[in-house]
């Protein structure tokens, strides 16, 4: 995709070189060059597995500031569910809301509430018989973009209906519009708090063409640390949220596809996982599925980058906020999806991998690359700057690099030239002394 905005940063100055994120990274998108790691854009899904293993803190997520609520006459926070399960010992997402209101924001419309409408609006969608199995959600944006670029064939099992979040922002707007006809909609803001930088490039894309009614967004990790100077709980708040078990089970794996109420379905977590599954699906491995939740971070939304919580513990706090609360009280009436809540948009594939749009050419460079790989190591060390040696082939024919940056190879060749130079030198002192006879004449 051109001009890609993406939403992972690096900062040089901090990074080592150390290449422990070109090992993790699932697109094989960073290289080191120079003592330094550089990402590829074309090959970046903003999964954030990068930020998760650097030690050093060279790679962040780019969100937007708080302080941008001052741009707009009317806010809208649209807190996703695994803020919920940020804070410990919160017997109420009624204290959160309360606290989203006492940070400044004229509107709370919980995400949450809408991942219950798209539950109900893809039972339907299952049910019918033109659909191509298994459905593939859509909900996570680094998912359907990692479909794009490397599993084209399964486009078409991606569910076109739009994501809690844009849903979410529809509904919000559209109420904020009813309450304030004086306003344009530019003069409403509506904030997601995200818990990744997935899908804050997902907004900052526009992936849901003219749907896409997100302003700006925020890390859940910097309205925590506002919330907690700001929420007291020796005082509890008037009910204000509209959420029950189905949205805010979202948050973790699982949540969603248990929400189908169909029991043919597999819910996955953690990017290496996912591919593993998607590849599956790819070589029709599974015959006897109608559903695949896929989310790029371990244990789902909670894992994501720019929250704070633990995952896990995250999950265990989200279940008892979730004891008490009704089923699922935002179930439409509905008995067929509205158009405006199915996508627009075309999921075409991304031909950032294509090695030459020429056939002849991409088949030369191939058989270049199997043949170079055949001649390396084969160890996969990352000393070169890249993650594997078929990688490191790979950029050896696309011109980025040289065979000489392989440090076995060269080691091999240093080794081999000192060998030569040893021989040489020990040959020259041998043919420069004496020999036995000639020191036996010399005597007599």
């Amino acid at each position: 995709m051109q001009n890609y905005k993406h939403s992972v940063s690096l900062d040089v100055t901090k990074c080592k070189g150390c290449t422990a994120c070109l090992k993790r990274c699932p697109t094989e998108a960073i290289r080191v060059r120079d003592g330094k790691a550089v990402i590829n854009s074309a090959r970046c899904i903003d999964c954030g597995e990068c930020i998760r293993i650097c030690s050093n803190r060279a790679k962040r997520a780019l969100r937007d500031s708080i302080d941008e609520m001052a741009d707009f006459k009317v806010t809208v926070a649209l807190p996703a569910p695994a803020l919920y399960g940020q804070f410990d010992n919160m017997s109420s997402v009624d204290y959160i809301i309360d606290g989203l209101y006492k940070m400044g924001f004229d509107y709370v419309f919980e995400v949450a509430c809408a991942a219950e409408m798209v539950s109900a609006y893809t039972r339907i969608y299952l049910s019918r018989p033109d659909i191509k199995k298994p459905v593939i959600s859509s909900a996570c944006p680094v998912i359907t973009r990692m479909i794009g670029m490397n599993f084209p064939f399964l486009a078409d099992n991606l569910m076109p209906i739009l994501p809690p979040i844009e849903v979410a922002a529809k509904l919000a707007r559209d109420q904020a519009m009813k309450d304030h006809p004086e306003l344009d909609s530019s003069e409403i803001g509506i904030f997601f708090i995200s818990p990744c930088p997935g899908k804050v490039s997902y907004v900052k894309n526009g992936f849901a063409g003219d749907k896409n009614n997100v302003d700006r967004v925020l890390s859940i990790r910097d309205v925590y640390f506002r919330l907690i100077d700001i929420m007291h709980q020796d005082k509890y708040p008037e009910k204000s949220s509209d959420s029950g078990m189905i949205g805010i089970g979202w948050a973790a794996t699982g949540g969603e596809s248990s929400a189908v109420f169909n029991e043919r379905y597999l819910a996955a977590d953690g990017i290496e996982n996912c591919i593993r599954v998607l590849e599956q699906i790819d070589n029709e491995d599974f015959t006897d599925l109608d559903f695949i939740e896929l989310n790029a971070c371990s244990g789902g939304c909670v894992g994501g980058t720019m929250t704070v919580a633990n995952a896990y513990i995250a999950q265990a706090r989200l279940q008892s906020l979730k004891r008490y609360l009704p089923v699922s009280p935002n179930r439409p009436t509905d008995t067929e999806i509205p158009h405006q809540y199915f996508t627009d948009e075309k999921f075409e594939y991304d031909s950032s991998f294509t090695l030459s749009s020429d056939r002849n050419e991409a088949m030369r460079m191939m058989n270049d690359i199997e043949n170079i790989t055949a001649s390396l190591p084969g160890i996969d060390c990352g000393s070169c700057g890249a993650p594997t040696c078929m990688a490191f082939a790979e950029d050896i024919v696309r011109g980025q690099t040289n065979i000489d940056e392989c440090t076995i190879i060269m080691r091999e060749l240093f080794h081999e030239v000192l060998d030569q130079r040893r021989k040489k030198v020990l040959n020259e002192r041998i043919g420069h002394s004496p020999r036995v006879s000639d020191k036996e004449e010399e005597s007599q």
